[in-house]
């Protein structure tokens, strides 16, 4: 091995290392007693692991047993948090992967009268922060009565990402024209073209725009924050920030606080495990076209 492939494995193994140690640190003090949380806090591994944390956000403690074991007796409904998690990432997922796919093959083949600038726009979307629109879609989603609403939280990325249109638009120009050109000779029209050629031949691109979505959407905290106010409607990172502000005693449980913030970044995890190679050699194959 060469003394550059040498220092180019100590810089990333050194990047992993300082990478991973947060999420080893979270998962420790998830297992951590209340009481040792201070006195075990320069260890990697716990005394006296137990499942106490997990037990308490899963409701399976009363406050009177969760302020015993030295937790602040803050709440959080986890269980409800995570089916409305699921519920906005999954529609919001579907949704907007399908209108982008259906954006992108109408730019890639279908020419019309201001294509180029239309595109433009979607691709300079990408430049204006989410902060910009905010107060705008607010105003708009109250004026709707959509306000804690499942509805509401989902309505302003319902349609299209510029940077999902952009992606898709790529790989459906690399798709051999040969094959659309033979189905509209048996009389297929774009509609059919798209559903039965092009959607079956682009499954992994989609399914890498669907998997980055998933990620964003399932972390996105600012607007279901603002939309969902009643706790039946909170998702995960909007249940953290408000089980962290719980503080009947004037100090956060951070026990508890580590054992949902375990369980909320599970499945972006699991996802990354099974999807992250398909993602960057998607990514890299779109950018070369």
């Amino acid at each position: 091995m060469t003394p550059a492939r040498c220092v180019a494995w100590l810089v990333l193994i050194t990047m992993l290392v300082v990478t991973l140690f947060p999420l080893l640190f979270v998962a420790k003090t998830s297992f951590v007693p209340a009481g040792e949380l201070y006195t075990t806090s320069t260890q990697l591994l716990p005394d006296n692991p137990t499942l106490s944390n997990y037990k308490k956000i899963f409701g399976l403690l009363s406050t009177e047993e969760s302020i015993a074991a030295g937790g602040s007796g803050a709440n959080i409904n986890i269980t409800t948090s995570m089916i409305n998690s699921v519920i906005f990432t999954g529609i919001i997922v579907i949704v907007q992967t399908f209108n982008c796919a259906l954006a992108a093959y109408a730019f890639a083949r279908i020419p019309f009268y201001g294509s180029k600038l239309l595109f433009g726009a979607f691709v300079a979307s990408m430049m204006i922060p989410s902060v910009v629109t905010l107060i705008p879609n607010f105003v708009l989603m109250r004026d709707l009565g959509l306000l804690n609403s499942m509805l509401g939280m989902v309505a302003p990325f319902f349609l299209m990402h510029g940077f999902a249109v952009f992606f898709l638009r790529q790989f459906f120009i690399s798709l051999p024209k040969d094959i659309e050109e033979a189905a509209q000779l048996d009389g297929a029209n774009s509609f059919m073209i798209f559903f039965k050629i092009a959607l079956p031949l682009s499954w992994a691109p989609l399914m890498t725009v669907a998997t980055l979505t998933t990620i964003n959407m399932w972390n996105e905290f600012l607007w279901p924050f603002l939309i969902a106010t009643d706790d039946s409607m909170k998702t995960l990172p909007v249940a953290l920030q408000s089980f962290k502000s719980q503080t009947p005693q004037g100090q956060p449980d951070w026990g508890g606080l580590m054992a949902a913030t375990v369980v909320a970044t599970i499945p972006t995890i699991i996802m990354l495990f099974f999807f992250g190679r398909r993602i960057v050699e998607s990514v890299q194959f779109t950018g070369g076209k």
